[in-house]
């Protein structure tokens, strides 16, 4: 595309196509030409999706993208925040079998370091079309442990249709209604001789979403209610020093926290209390955002992220949300907020694989319509979303 940058305005989706054609940098585009619903992705970035529209060129680009560091040109050996509405990475982050620090190294911001394949690495294009897109990549790690683990990963991104949003919705998506949604699949397979054991380390799939954020943004995490003596605590929300109840409501079975880029803050449910579903509304724009993964029935330890020493390594969060803002030297990465999911840990035999599938809808339009959604997927109301932080 070699439409010039300043035919669109910088939040639309035409703008993001203009700004990676000029760059330079190879994209490729899933779209449904009736309803205008598009895709980007960028192969060289382990084919992350960078952003989305309900409506091609003219319609708003969902996903956040840190046009500054992309146009500094500058590449980091620690980690490189292009952005990115749904990026591929793995876990464990911390712990024992960390393989975001090296083995020996405390485990502080320092040391830390994401590796390239993770960062800056492209995945290979295997099969394309107009609404489907398939990567790979094989390659090696070494854990904190000294463990190495080789591995194999297959990514597909497909857009959905009508019917299969509105299925994910568990409601019909009217016609008045701009939507756009895709899924991802995302394959993760031990090509080594040995087995990823409690004892030697272990990975999971983890999809990080970057979103814009809004005055007004709130995301939303539906729970399972009941003491936590047969459950354990409700949220993990204390990963950079305790939310203040401001910025963290706690309802009978839904969290809600904001997502205004103002304050760094992060939370996490656990997968006795995660259910397959969380939401984001922004207000602002009339924008209800939903995200569902493939959260398994059965019982199934997850990686704990917490950097260093560890009691448990496999008691971990499903599903965490991050909001952006300052930190100690006042500077602002984003801003952005953050949803994320997690597979449940890969603990493979030689030649076993995990699948691990995440679908994001974004859909926009009257809120009496938005308010049908959330009601029936939630359970709550969107004057109730809208009012909880007022």
């Amino acid at each position: 595309m070699n439409t010039p940058m300043n035919q669109y305005s910088i939040g639309s989706y035409g703008y993001d196509l203009a700004f990676f054609a000029q760059h330079a940098i190879q994209t490729i585009e899933l779209r449904d030409a009736s309803s205008g619903a598009s895709v980007l992705l960028v192969p060289e970035l382990q084919g992350r999706v960078m952003t989305s529209s309900a409506n091609g060129a003219e319609g708003k680009s969902y996903g956040w993208i840190n046009y500054t560091w992309i146009e500094s040109g500058k590449v980091s050996a620690q980690f490189n925040p292009y952005g990115g509405e749904e990026r591929f990475w793995l876990g464990p982050e911390g712990g024992p079998f960390s393989i975001y620090f090296k083995k020996g190294n405390e485990q502080i911001y320092a040391n830390w370091g994401v590796p390239v394949e993770l960062d800056t690495v492209a995945f290979e294009v295997r099969a394309q079309t107009a609404q489907n897109v398939s990567f790979s990549k094989e390659f090696s790690l070494v854990n904190a442990s000294g463990t190495r683990l080789d591995l194999g990963m297959e990514r597909q991104v497909r857009l959905l249709s009508r019917q299969e949003a509105a299925e994910t919705l568990q409601t019909p998506v009217d016609t008045s209604m701009q939507w756009v949604a895709y899924q991802s699949s995302n394959r993760l397979k031990n090509r080594g001789k040995n087995d990823w054991t409690p004892e030697t380390g272990f990975l999971s799939v983890w999809m990080l979403s970057m979103m814009n954020p809004s005055e007004s943004g709130i995301i939303f995490l539906p729970f399972t209610k009941g003491d936590e003596q047969t459950l354990g605590k409700t949220v993990t929300d204390d990963y950079f020093g305790k939310v203040p109840s401001n910025r963290l409501v706690v309802r009978e079975d839904m969290l809600f926290f904001k997502a205004d880029g103002k304050y760094r803050s992060k939370i996490g449910l656990s997968p006795e209390r995660a259910l397959s579903y969380c939401g984001s509304y922004d207000p602002d724009n009339q924008v209800l955002t939903v995200l569902w993964y493939s959260k398994p029935e059965q019982k199934i330890p997850y990686v704990n992220a917490k950097w260093g020493v560890q009691d448990h390594p496999l008691q971990g969060d499903v599903i965490n949300a991050y909001n952006d803002g300052p930190v100690e030297d006042g500077s602002v990465m984003g801003p952005f907020y953050e949803i994320e999911s997690s597979s449940p840990a890969a603990l493979l035999h030689a030649g076993e694989e995990i699948l691990h599938t995440q679908r994001i809808i974004h859909i926009s339009g009257n809120e009496d319509q938005l308010s049908l959604m959330t009601q029936k997927l939630f359970g709550v109301s969107m004057d109730t979303i809208k009012e909880v932080f007022r």
